[in-house]
């Protein structure tokens, strides 16, 4: 059934128990003409007469009281079913299905997930960490974390944390090797390259006296798993390009240094990703709320 007849319904259940066109109609703002019109309508698209008509009662017929029996059962269910879900957006309870790549994810995501599932024991997380971008529609993701502009326009975009990618190593690789002076330095030199479902990204981009140049690596050892080249750099196997956000820990504590800063600048902010067209349930609209704070702080 339309959605638009679903007015004509509710006039129909109260002009039978008003026994008034006109009665039933001030309820629903309208004129009497315009009430005894909806019933026609009615009327009409069942082929069957729902009231006997006289200038002093309305009543109905014995194919109104049938009609009417299975209207009641109709709008019953209706109402219970809005009921359910408006109580479904209050309650946070449920699954959050999330994407993350692989370090944030780890380093940082579960410690969020931890403190909002203690808060809000009846949500659950379905959490996929990939540093390959996902399919938030074909894979069914309520929420995604990635660096970088969303190329999609049909996903709401929220900062989470500004950042930019900087050339990090271990200063026990820089002991040995040295400082290098020049992007093209590290074409000779040690690299670690993530590579994805599009490849290896072993090209990486840099500015140099206002012009944006690439540099191709090849002495490199090669991961999907951005955790893994983390930790690489940090036990000295290589030079890795990471975002700085994510090494965030290991800089302050002295495990990797930046180098060529002045040169690599690309920024990588981080974002929250949904679908726009989504209305979203409450679990989810908290989750949102409580990352954006979380990152702010």
């Amino acid at each position: 059934m339309p959605f638009d007849r679903l007015a004509d319904l509710r006039l129909f259940q109260d002009a039978s128990q008003l026994g008034s066109f006109s009665a039933a109609g001030r309820k629903h703002g309208l004129s009497p003409a315009a009430a005894s019109a909806c019933i026609q309508r009615m009327e009409a698209a069942l082929n069957a007469r729902l009231f006997q008509r006289t200038t002093r009662r309305l009543r109905l017929t014995e194919a109104g009281e049938t009609y009417l029996a299975y209207c009641r059962q109709a709008l019953e269910l209706l109402e219970e079913g809005e009921h359910r879900l408006q109580q479904a957006q209050q309650e946070l309870s449920g699954v959050i299905r999330l994407s993350a790549p692989s370090d944030l994810g780890r380093n940082r995501l579960l410690d969020c997930l931890d403190r909002f599932g203690a808060e809000h024991p009846a949500v659950h997380f379905s959490l996929s960490l990939s540093d390959t971008p996902a399919d938030l529609i074909g894979d069914d993701i309520d929420l995604a974390i990635r660096y970088g502009q969303p190329a999609d326009s049909s996903l709401v975009a929220r900062q989470l944390a500004a950042s930019r990618r900087v050339v990090c190593a271990a200063p026990s690789l820089l002991e040995k090797l040295g400082q290098p002076s020049h992007p093209q330095d590290l074409a000779g030199l040690p690299t670690l390259t993530l590579t994805t479902g599009h490849g290896p990204m072993n090209e990486w981009r840099y500015r140099d006296k206002g012009e944006i140049r690439s540099l191709r690596l090849e002495r490199v050892r090669q991961s999907n798993d951005g955790e893994v080249l983390r930790r690489w750099a940090v036990q000295g196997h290589g030079f890795a390009y990471k975002s700085r956000l994510d090494i965030a820990d290991d800089l302050a504590a002295g495990r990797l240094t930046t180098v060529l800063d002045d040169y690599f600048i690309e920024p990588a902010p981080l974002h929250l990703l949904y679908p726009g067209h989504r209305l979203q349930p409450a679990r989810i609209r908290r989750l949102i709320d409580f990352l954006l704070d979380q990152f702010a702080a």
